[in-house]
C-alpha cells in the first residue's frame, strides 16, 4: 500500500521531504506553505477544533545553520493556518516523537537532512502518537500545498511558545528506559554527538548514569554537522576509544536516530551486530516478544546466528518506515538497519540512538560481558554500483539472472546476492555477501560487469 502511494507523492519520500537549501523544494517559501498545507490538514481533522482550542504542532530541529530559517518559516505557515506552535530548539528526532506525544501536541516536525553534511536539510512529521505520519495525511498535505494561502482572521492567528524544559524532559525519558537497579560505573565511554542534535542531551543521559564521559563532536557551530565525526565517520571515535583506553565508544548521526560503537579495540560495531545483542539479551532474560526485523541489506551472519539461536526474522524493504511496518505486521518489538537505525518499540515509537546505546549497555552489564565478547563477527559484504543509461529491469533481464544464479551456486547456500536499483542515483547496486572474502569480491565484479553489458 505505502509503496503504490509513494509513487503518488510529489514531494514526500520514506523519510519527509529533503534536499539542498535553497534548492526547491528545500526553500523558505515552500516550507511556509508546507507549513500552512499542514495547518489546514490538522485543523480539517481536528474534532476537538474550536477558537478557543487550536490544534498544537511541535517543532524541533538540528544544529545546522538553515534550521533557523525553516523554523521561522514553519512557524510562519502554521500561525497562519490557525495552529499554535512551541519550539524546542534543537533535539534529536526521536525526541520530538516523544514529546509530542507526551505534550498531547497534534504533531511534530523535525527540521533535519539526518546524517547529511550541512548545506542539506529537510522536514519531517510525526502524528501525535510519535509515528510516521499516515499515507493519506501526508497525500492530503500534498494536495492541500496546491491551494492559495488564505490567512486566518487575526484573533485566530496561532500562538508561538518556547519549551523551555524540553532538554531535560527527554534526558529523564531516555534514562527511564535503562533498568533502575542498574548502573553505568566502571564504564569509560567516549561519546561522539556529530555536532548534531545530540550534543547537550546525550552527555547528561550517560553521565546521570555513572559512566565517565569523554565527549568528541559536542561543539555545533552550524556548519561542522556530522563534518569527520558521528556514526558516518566513526575513524576519529576508534582512534580516541585507543588513546583515552576507553572501554567503548559510542557515535550518533547529525539528528540522533542512528548510532554506531566501537569496542575498546578500535573496532566499528554496526546495527546489524547492536541489533543482535540486544535481541541475545531479551532473549536470555525472557523479555524478546516474537523475532526480529532487518532490511535486504542485513549480514547473511546476523540471520545465521539468530537461526542458530531460534529467534525468527524477516527482512523489510531499506528504510526504518519499512522495518516498522513489518515490525507492527509481525507484532515484534524489535527491528533495525546495518546503519544503526535501531527500533525498540517497548522503549519508543520510533528509532532512537540514545536509547538502542542504553539497550546494548544493559545487556553487556547484565549479561556481565564486553562489547568485543558480544560483537559476533558479520561476513564480507561488497558492494559494486554500476551506472546505468535508463533504467533496467533487472529481474527481467535473462543474462543478468543467468549470472545472479551462477553465483548462487558457487555461494552454495553460504551467501548471498541482491542486486536493487537505488532510488535517488541512475545506479545498479550489485552486492554479494559470503564467510570466502575474495571469493565474493570476484563474484561481485563479474556480475558487475554482466550488468554494464546490458546496460549499453
Amino acid at each position: 500500500m505505502a509503496d503504490q502511494q509513494s509513487a503518488t507523492r510529489k514531494y514526500f519520500g520514506t523519510d519527509g521531504i529533503r534536499g539542498r537549501v535553497g534548492e526547491f523544494p528545500i526553500t523558505p517559501d515552500f516550507v511556509m506553505r508546507l507549513g500552512y498545507a499542514a495547518g489546514r490538514v490538522l485543523i480539517a481533522n481536528d474534532q476537538h477544533h474550536r477558537d478557543d482550542h487550536r490544534p498544537t504542532v511541535l517543532i524541533g530541529k538540528d544544529t545546522r545553520i538553515s534550521g533557523y530559517m525553516f523554523e521561522s518559516a514553519l512557524e510562519a505557515g502554521l500561525c497562519a493556518a490557525g495552529v499554535d506552535v512551541r519550539l524546542t530548539g534543537p533535539m534529536p528526532t526521536p525526541a520530538i516523537a516523544y514529546l509530542t506525544r507526551a505534550l498531547r501536541a497534534q504533531a511534530g516536525i523535525v527540521i533535519s537532512a539526518s546524517h547529511n553534511p550541512y548545506p542539506d536539510n529537510g522536514i519531517k512529521f510525526f502524528s501525535s502518537q510519535g509515528t510516521k505520519l499516515a499515507d493519506d495525511v501526508e497525500l492530503a498535505i500534498e494536495a492541500a500545498l496546491d491551494e492559495t494561502m488564505q490567512v486566518v482572521p487575526s484573533d485566530q492567528l496561532g500562538r508561538v511558545k518556547r519549551i523551555d524544559d524540553a532538554a531535560g524532559r527527554y534526558i529523564e525519558f531516555c534514562k527511564s528506559t535503562f533498568p533502575n537497579q542498574l548502573d553505568l560505573r566502571g564504564l569509560k565511554i567516549v561519546l561522539d554527538c556529530a555536532h548534531g542534535a545530540t550534543y547537550h542531551v546525550a552527555p547528561p543521559v550517560f553521565h546521570e548514569l555513572g559512566a565517565e564521559i569523554i565527549l568528541m563532536g559536542h561543539q555545533p557551530d552550524g556548519l561542522n554537522i556530522n563534518l569527520d565525526v558521528g556514526s558516518t565517520h566513526p575513524q576519529g571515535l576508534a582512534k580516541q576509544v585507543l588513546a583515552q583506553g576507553a572501554h567503548l565508544g559510542i557515535a550518533f548521526d547529525g539528528d540522533g536516530d542512528r548510532v554506531m560503537m566501537v569496542d575498546s579495540q578500535g573496532r566499528l560495531i554496526d546495527g546489524d551486530q547492536l541489533l543482535y545483542i540486544i535481541a541475545k539479551h531479551r532473549q536470555v532474560t525472557g523479555q524478546l516478544q516474537g523475532g526480529v526485523v532487518g532490511t535486504l541489506m542485513t549480514n547473511l551472519a546476523l540471520e545465521h546466528q539468530l537461526a542458530r539461536d531460534q529467534i525468527a526474522f524477516a527482512r523489510a524493504n531499506v528504510g526504518d518506515r519499512y522495518v516498522l511496518e513489518m515490525m507492527l505486521q509481525h507484532g515484534w518489538q524489535l527491528g533495525g538497519e546495518n546503519s544503526g537505525h535501531i527500533l525498540c518499540l517497548d522503549c519508543h515509537s520510533s528509532g532512537d540512538g540514545i536509547i538502542a546505546a542504553l539497550q546494548v549497555l544493559s545487556a553487556l552489564k547484565q549479561m556481565n560481558a564486553t562489547l568485543d565478547q558480544l560483537a559476533i563477527p558479520l561476513y564480507p559484504q561488497v558492494l559494486e554500483n554500476v551506472t546505468v543509461q535508463q533504467r533496467i529491469d533487472v529481474k527481467a533481464n535473462a543474462p543478468i539472472q543467468q549470472a545472479v544464479k551462477q553465483a548462487e551456486q558457487t555461494l552454495n547456500g553460504q551467501g548471498r546476492v541482491l542486486l536493487r536499483a537505488s532510488g535517488t542515483e541512475p545506479k545498479i547496486r550489485v552486492m554479494v555477501e559470503g564467510q570466502d572474502a575474495p571469493l565474493v569480491k570476484r563474484l561481485a565484479v563479474e556480475i558487475a560487469e554482466v550488468v554494464k553489458q546490458q546496460a549499453v
